[in-house]
């Protein structure tokens, strides 16, 4: 891991560490997830089909290669 440092208000401060006491983290590891959160966001898009299709195969009994083929299920054929 890298250490960084970083100058923030007072308020800041003090809101950072009443917030992260009161969920039972470190101001650290309150920091490390609130800077996971801003850089990955764990957004769906809901026009996806993958969200939004359900069922892919709507006939009962066994299917063959909707594992394999589930990409072209969803999207469509590949351009």
């Amino acid at each position: 891991m890298k250490l960084i440092q970083a100058r923030i208000p007072e308020p800041e401060f003090e809101l950072l560490k009443r917030t992260a006491r009161s969920e039972g983290k470190t101001m650290q590891e309150w920091v490390r997830l609130a800077i996971r959160d801003r850089l990955f966001p764990e957004a769906v898009d809901p026009s996806d089909p993958l969200f939004a299709s359900f069922p892919i195969v709507r006939r009962r009994g066994p299917t063959t290669h909707v594992a394999e083929e589930h990409d072209r299920h969803l999207y469509g054929p590949a351009p």
